[in-house]
């Protein structure tokens, strides 16, 4: 069919600017696509009673809508795809919503549901999606058949356990799963080749009272005849060997690693039988002499056991297992993007020190791994370390990363993994259980090696998440500050957001909520916060305060936990809510924010609080704790009144509703003067927390923001903050008029701004301002990261609509500054892609805009647009010419 594109010329009252609309009115109907369960596609695992189905609608059509849908799901996929839903039927919902939650028969365990929604598009017309599936995981403990093992070694004992089990298939196999659950880390083998491609499973938890185990489909490496299991553990976070301030080593939980397995075969014929974790499986040591997620790993090649995980191997010295108790009641699955090998990295540089050493530049500093092979006489000692910076000698300064360490530097030495070469063969190894944060590896060998006999890859890993946004404009410094920020975002990424991935990698709260709104904006990262949030639940205590870092083997309660920090349980679920439109999390939460709040309320009767870190690193001026505090119980108390309002819990409404009214009413009255429109002293910090957080009095709004454009100016467009102040500072201009102000601070690359790493070579964002401090001065941290998703708030202008979260309805309110001449933010919402795409030729901006199916949006130009009257648009492509005053 051919299509046609048509134009709409739309003069709108009181409004200079032309409107083209572009469309189609026919050619290929709706079509719901992207069908996800629990935001994952496909899954295999699922644990929740009630997962959650999401889709998308593929319409390039004008005004396209969904008018109406049907969600049907059963185990018979030729049912489902004749419209027959064993399982659930919802019926014709005239609804546009694209999320539901299951409301169906109760599922059952290990079984896989088929699923397919039908919708009705704007003229009522109906068609279906593919078909899908999810599969449940074991739905409680009780499903378990194997037995939780180790060897019988103590938390001391170096070495990392090998387990095995060798087993029969004499029928032809419909599909095979194997379920894994482990306390630590493990990696699983079948008929001698690695199940999956994750690593770093599972992920890190609370182990005493959640352990996650992971689901694999082990279908394809099942083999007719003898066939053999292979599970290798690593300590990870559950036995921390390696000393640091923060006490892991004395973590509650903490033992030798142990695992559960059950591998369930499902024949042809229709029997089952499970492969089970029990007292016939052999264990043994093996190359992997020593292993930390924090300091390294280390690997003696002289005792490999070659097809150890293989069915014809000879384990006659191998020894038996013992049994061990569960770690925790609640095993669930792990539901999260996992870990993998993303990116690969060789040299971009190679220096000879001597005749041992090597430093290799990978040009990038990331979190991961580095893959060696080399060649050397039997019993060589090859020290990898890695880091971030390098001495005046060329080799690698870890002077601003092991500040925390308090382990043995000689026997354990940081961020250093550690081979010794079998002397028969080019030896490979890859850390299995550990990672780094580095840019450089430097190779030292205690005996003389050839660069030649050397071959070195580095791997970028993190959390698989799928990139959501897109920033590209005419300033290479707002292309490079994107991508930097997001190569900090994902080195903190690992089943849960971290500070750093060398000094500390610890899920420190603050972190995590200050830099919230750029990882949303760029990654599709919500099973990561979901799992984070359970964390916070387990950390939670009765009172309900929090942990600085979570999940904690016990640090992190002290005096400085507060509400800047913690305020995490309040402020990532709502951001979920507004991203994606998912009350999920809100909901799971919502107890606990409550619980939360509450304690606040105790220790602070008058409304304001100095329960807080404060505003962490800043320039030169320090700004009132009490202030910033007070704000943020502010903010906990809007988003738990708002969370009541929206689960209909009336009382806690009224509750919440006066509470937040009265802590604004208490910080207005304590630290506004009305007279001079100044908060507290007056620094950048302090005048743009009260804006940004809707604490300023809306008749005082244009004066609190005049003194804050002032005082920015005053400081020749620099930064004077901390990390409150960094999420702060670019909003609370933008919003408030001062959006060239905002950019001109974004862009500047002078002492002290985002820009000034980037021009002295930074790849991620750095801990500090100064690049000549003595503390604090990790080269990849994420606090700062705010700035990532100001660009697309500010000239990209996408926001969503807390009216319609999730993108339902898309606020357009971008600024056009005057030394950017064009600019594409592109954001792939939970309803499509959006596009904002402008671009300058003298006073005319021609604006592109792309609103996905299904959703709506308003354009509100901004002050230096000749016409400020706001444009409703409708899903299709649209056309602004915009004149310039």
């Amino acid at each position: 069919m051919q299509l046609w594109k048509f134009k709409q010329i739309i003069l709108l009252a009181s409004f200079s600017v032309c409107c083209k609309t572009y469309g189609q009115d026919h050619g290929k109907l709706c079509e719901p696509i992207e069908l996800k369960c629990e935001h994952l596609t496909a899954p295999i695992g699922v644990d929740t009673p009630r997962p959650r189905f999401t889709w998308m609608l593929k319409d390039d059509r004008q005004g396209a809508l969904q008018t109406a849908y049907q969600v049907l799901v059963g185990t018979d996929s030729v049912a489902v795809d004749n419209n027959r839903g064993n399982a659930w039927d919802t019926g014709k919902q005239s609804q546009s919503t694209l999320l539901v939650s299951y409301g169906g028969k109760k599922l059952a365990a290990q079984t896989k549901y088929f699923w397919k929604v039908v919708v009705w598009d704007k003229d009522g017309k109906q068609s279906a999606s593919n078909i899908v599936s999810f599969e449940t995981g074991m739905m409680g403990r009780s499903n378990w058949k194997g037995a939780w093992i180790s060897d019988h070694h103590d938390i001391h004992h170096k070495a990392a356990p090998y387990f095995r089990k060798k087993f029969q298939i004499k029928k032809a196999v419909k599909y095979a799963r194997a379920y894994v659950a482990a306390a630590g880390l493990f990696e699983l083998s079948l008929n001698g080749a690695k199940v999956g491609t994750n690593i770093l499973d599972p992920m890190y938890t609370r182990f005493d009272k959640r352990t996650l185990y992971v689901v694999h489909d082990v279908t394809e490496q099942i083999q007719s005849g003898d066939n053999a299991l292979g599970v290798v553990l690593g300590n990870g976070w559950y036995n921390h060997q390696s000393l640091a301030v923060w006490d892991f080593h004395n973590a509650p939980w903490r033992n030798r690693p142990a695992f559960c397995l059950d591998l369930r075969i499902v024949y042809v014929d229709g029997t089952e039988e499970t492969i089970v974790s029990e007292q016939d499986w052999k264990t043994s040591s093996g190359p992997i002499i020593y292993n930390s997620i924090y300091t390294g790993e280390h690997y003696d090649a002289r005792l490999e056991q070659q097809g150890w995980d293989k069915a014809n191997f000879d384990d006659s010295k191998w020894q038996g297992v013992r049994y061990r108790s569960a770690p925790a009641d609640l095993i669930v699955s792990q539901q999260t993007e996992p870990i993998r090998l993303i990116k690969a990295y060789t040299p971009k540089t190679a220096k000879k020190i001597d005749e041992q050493t090597y430093v290799f530049d990978m040009g990038q500093n990331m979190a991961g791994i580095t893959q060696i092979r080399a060649k050397g006489v039997a019993g060589t000692i090859l020290k990898i370390k890695h880091g971030e910076r390098l001495l005046d000698d060329g080799r690698i300064d870890l002077s601003n990363i092991d500040v925390y360490y308090r382990g043995d530097k000689e026997a354990d030495p940081f961020q250093t993994d550690v081979i010794i070469l079998s002397g028969k063969k080019e030896d490979e190894f890859l850390p299995k259980f550990n990672y780094k944060g580095f840019r450089y590896v430097e190779v030292s060998s205690s005996a003389p090696i050839a660069l030649e006999d050397l071959k070195i890859t580095s791997y970028f890993i993190h959390s698989d998440v799928a990139p959501v946004g897109q920033v590209k404009t005419s300033s290479k410094l707002v292309n490079d500050l994107w991508e930097v920020t997001n190569n900090a975002y994902l080195s903190n990424l690992m089943g849960y957001p971290t500070d750093c991935p060398q000094r500390e990698k610890n899920g420190w709260t603050g972190d995590g909520h200050l830099a919230i709104e750029t990882a949303l904006y760029n990654f599709d990262a919500i099973t990561i916060y979901e799992k984070w949030l359970a964390d916070h639940r387990d950390e939670q205590q009765p009172n309900g305060v929090l942990p600085d870092i979570i999940p904690t083997g016990g640090w992190g309660y002290g005096t400085a936990n507060g509400l800047d920090w913690t305020s995490t349980i309040a402020i990532i679920p709502w951001q979920m809510y507004m991203f994606y439109g998912d009350s999920r999390l809100l909901e799971d939460c919502y107890e606990n924010i409550k619980r939360y709040v509450n304690y606040v309320d105790r220790i602070s009767p008058n409304g304001l609080t100095t329960f807080g870190r404060g505003d962490w690193v800043p320039v030169k001026s320090t700004s009132n704790l009490e202030l910033t505090s007070s704000i943020y119980f502010y903010v906990d108390a809007v988003i738990l009144a708002s969370a009541a309002k929206m689960f209909d819990k009336q009382e806690d409404f009224k509750r919440y509703d006066m509470l937040s009214k009265k802590i604004r009413e208490a910080i207005n009255n304590k630290f506004l003067d009305r007279t001079t429109g100044v908060y507290a002293s007056g620094t950048q910090t302090e005048l743009s927390m009260p804006l940004h957080w809707e604490i300023v009095p809306e008749d005082m709004k244009a004066k609190v923001a005049a003194n804050l454009c002032k005082k920015v100016e005053e400081s020749g467009f620099h930064l004077d903050v901390g990390v409150l102040g960094a999420k702060a500072l670019l909003n609370a201009l933008t919003n408030n008029g001062y959006g060239t102000t905002a950019y001109k601070v974004a862009v500047q690359d002078t002492y002290p701004s985002w820009g000034w790493w980037v021009v002295n070579g930074a790849t991620t964002l750095l801990e500090n301002w100064d690049l000549n401090a003595k503390r604090d001065i990790s080269d990849n941290h994420m606090m700062f990261g705010e700035i990532g998703g100001w660009f697309f708030k500010s000239i990209g202008g996408i926001l969503p609509d807390p009216e319609e979260p999730g993108f339902k309805h898309i606020l357009l309110k971008p600024i056009f500054p005057e030394t950017l001449e064009h600019s594409e933010v592109q954001h792939a919402s939970p309803y499509g892609r959006i596009v904002s795409k402008w671009k300058k030729n003298k006073k005319i901006i021609t604006y592109d805009i792309q609103i996905p199916a299904n959703s709506s949006a308003t354009f509100f130009p901004p002050s230096n647009v000749k016409d400020t009257s706001s444009v409703k648009l409708s899903a299709g492509k649209h056309q602004l010419k915009l004149h310039l005053r």
